[in-house]
């Protein structure tokens, strides 16, 4: 067995090592067998999005579970920070995702959250992987007497829309504002809509019939084309694209351009400032970050830290500086005010509170940020080895980097889901920008292709 945890739980393709029943079934007995330490009979929380491969894992995790004694809590579809809710909110002792957020519907995914609505650190995923890897939990299950219970719960799509609903300010209004939404076929299809809808904003839907193998498919959050044409046609004021397990948000002005997740924590970033509400004065992001967020932060006077990628990176660094918001530019933004983890609707009600507040347009408010060009380009590789030991990529990266200078930056790394390089390179004009990134890809898909 290889490593299983990656940078956002276990993911890869559904009904295939390592993202198969048997190891459902596995992470289920030793996330119990490790809570079991501190608790009698754990009760965990199950939640998943609209992939057709989530009914079977989410019976092999319910299998796990209660062989070993747990209690789970199945919540069927609701979004990945729904589950780290309803996990804080019923004082659960952990809950569990099995989603593989923007992922295409072939891959799914488990991640687990603890008991207090956080991701789980490094050290506890590792506590579990060294569990499964030893062959030792089938010694290790309790007698029949002893096995656990499973439990439906019918309340959790309601707990959750309030939870959303109270994080929007109480001092301002949406009713009547008109709103489109893309759910990505995923699992904010329900909770996302009936959330605005109650505050009363005018809403239309699109992609919200979800059948097992649409989700994320040419929609949501990577795929804004049909948003960006609905929200010109309908006069939307904007348009709120959520990814396929909804920790993720990309909005569209109201002239049907994307504004990007740099852009938005910029903005929402900036209203706290104004509120008084920006702790320390801190906005942190990841090294992915375009330059003109800082350029922007320190015009706006106030710092910004950039993480390792990874929006469990993003939160420690929060928690270690005393920041309140942070996030990435894919989308995946945290406001510690509101909650515990990243959550797209959340992100959504802030940024329509900007707009309510200020009495802008979207298309303004993006204008508070410039965006520096930037290139991104995804090369499939067969092996990870450290970039360092790679000769001809080092030289041609440096090279890149020489030429750039202060007026850009190159940043090459590794996905931690996917068998992917990233190469990113920002500079002075698009055309150099494209040509320096397309330079370096090209070498790595040689080298690692």
């Amino acid at each position: 067995m290889g490593k299983l945890f990656g940078t956002d739980g276990v993911r890869g393709e559904a009904n295939r090592y390592p993202m198969n029943a048997e190891i459902a079934f596995a992470i289920g007995q030793a996330v119990v067998y490790i809570l079991k330490e501190t608790h009698d009979r754990p009760r965990i929380v199950i939640g998943k999005d609209t992939r057709i491969s989530g009914y079977m894992l989410e019976g092999s995790l319910e299998s796990g579970i209660t062989s070993m004694g747990g209690n789970p809590y199945l919540v069927g579809v609701l979004p990945t920070p729904g589950i780290a809710f309803m996990a804080q909110s019923m004082r659960a002792d952990a809950g569990i995702v099995i989603s593989a957020s923007h992922n295409p519907y072939q891959d799914n995914g488990i991640k687990i959250f603890s008991g207090s609505g956080f991701k789980l650190s490094d050290g506890q995923e590792e506590a579990i992987e060294e569990l499964m890897m030893s062959n030792t939990l089938h010694g290790l299950v309790p007698p029949v007497r002893e096995m656990g219970q499973a439990f439906r719960l019918e309340d959790a799509h309601g707990r959750y829309i309030v939870f959303l609903k109270n994080s929007f300010p109480r001092d301002l209004s949406i009713e009547g504002m008109k709103i489109v939404i893309d759910a990505a076929n995923g699992a904010t299809y329900k909770v996302a809509p009936e959330t605005f809808w109650e505050l009363g904003a005018d809403i239309e839907v699109i992609h919200n019939a979800p059948n097992g193998i649409n989700i994320n498919d040419k929609c949501g959050s990577q795929h804004t084309e049909d948003l960006r044409k609905k929200v010109v046609e309908t006069g939307a004021a904007v348009g709120l694209a959520f990814d396929g397990d909804g920790d993720r948000l990309i909005a569209v002005d109201e002239k049907g351009r994307e504004i990007t997740g740099d852009q938005i924590l910029l903005i929402c970033a900036r209203m706290l400032k104004e509120q008084g509400k920006l702790k320390n004065d801190l906005l942190v992001s990841t090294v992915m970050s375009n330059l003109g967020l800082r350029v922007a932060c320190r015009k706006y006077g106030f710092g910004h830290h950039a993480s390792k990628v990874g929006d469990r990176y993003v939160l420690e660094d929060m928690m270690q500086l005393g920041s309140v918001i942070g996030g990435e530019e894919s989308g995946h933004m945290i406001f510690l005010d509101h909650h515990t983890t990243g959550d797209g609707i959340v992100s959504a009600l802030q940024l329509v509170a900007a707009i309510v507040r200020t009495g802008k347009s979207l298309s303004e408010l993006a204008r508070w940020m410039d965006i520096y060009p930037q290139k991104l380009i995804n090369v499939d590789v067969k092996s990870k080895p450290d970039i360092s030991t790679l000769p001809l990529v080092m030289e041609v990266i440096e090279g890149v980097e020489r030429e750039l200078g202060d007026e850009g930056r190159v940043l090459v790394r590794y996905s931690g889901t996917q068998n992917m390089c990233r190469v990113m390179v920002e500079g002075p004009t698009d055309t150099v920008t494209e040509r320096y990134c397309t330079q370096i890809a090209d070498v790595i898909r040689v080298a690692l292709g």
